[in-house]
Formats: structure tokens, sequence, C-alpha cells
């Protein structure tokens, strides 16, 4: 039975819910995503996410998944903006991208004191140059203190 025969019993065995292992690459033979490799996906959480004015919040943004030397997101530059007029960014240096040997980084940390009452959405971005590659947001919810 070919690869991509494998590939389209085991889509249709999870479809109905019956497990079939065909090893890491099956599918991704098929689709050529083994050769781009596998994005990670861009969370961003926030503790605590309800506070009193002056809120002093702490933020997490993870990449979860993916190929850890995934060349897209190897140095990228960040943003934080805080939806309170202000924007926090941040260049690495890095050494020259080399596959299989560079690792991205997949957390990033930030505090960031909320001073009005309201509710602001976060955002977390990761840019090269002009464009975004990735983009997660949180909603906060700040009190009159």
């Amino acid at each position: 039975m070919t690869s991509s025969r494998l590939a389209r019993w085991a889509r249709l065995g999870l479809a109905l819910g019956i497990g079939l292992f065909l090893g890491p690459a099956a599918d991704a033979q098929d689709t050529g995503e083994r050769s781009k490799g596998r994005k990670p996906q861009l969370i961003v959480r926030a503790s605590p996410m309800v506070g009193f004015a002056p809120a002093k919040v702490q933020f997490l943004a993870i990449l979860q998944g993916g190929d850890d030397d995934y060349e897209e997101y190897y140095c990228p530059a960040i943003e934080w903006d805080w939806d309170d007029d202000t924007i926090s960014q941040s260049t690495p240096d890095c050494d020259p991208y080399e596959p299989g040997q560079s690792r991205i980084t997949r957390r990033y940390s930030a505090t960031h004191v909320f001073r009005q009452d309201g509710r602001y959405e976060v955002k977390f971005k990761l840019k090269r140059k002009n464009d975004v590659l990735a983009l997660a947001s949180v909603t906060i919810q700040v009190r009159a203190g």
C-alpha cells in the first residue's frame, strides 16, 4: 500500500473514530509539510485577567508545537501592544540561521501596569521588518481602584 493510500485510510479512520498509527511522516510527505517544517502556534496568557487600577499584570507568550528550528520564527522582533496607547518593542541580535541547529525562542514574558480602568486587548506580535509573522491577543479587565 502506498503512503498516500495509507494517509487516506488514516484520515478516514480518524473521521470514524478509529486510531491508526502510520508513523510521524506518513501524511506530511503527501502535503509537502515535511520539507517546510511544522509551524508552531502562538498563544498569550495574562495573570491576573481582572484587577484594580493600578493593575500590575504578567503576560506570557508561548509558541506551542511545531519544529524547534522553524526558520520563519527564528530571531524575530517582538512587539507588545498594551492597548493603552503604549507599545513595547524588542529586536534581538542573533547568529545566522542554520537548519537543524538554530532554535526558536518559545517563551516571551513581560509585565505591564495599567493605570486606568477599562477593558484592554493586549496583542503580542512576532515581526520581521514590517511584516507580522504571528499575532495573538488576550483581553484583561481593569476596574477602578
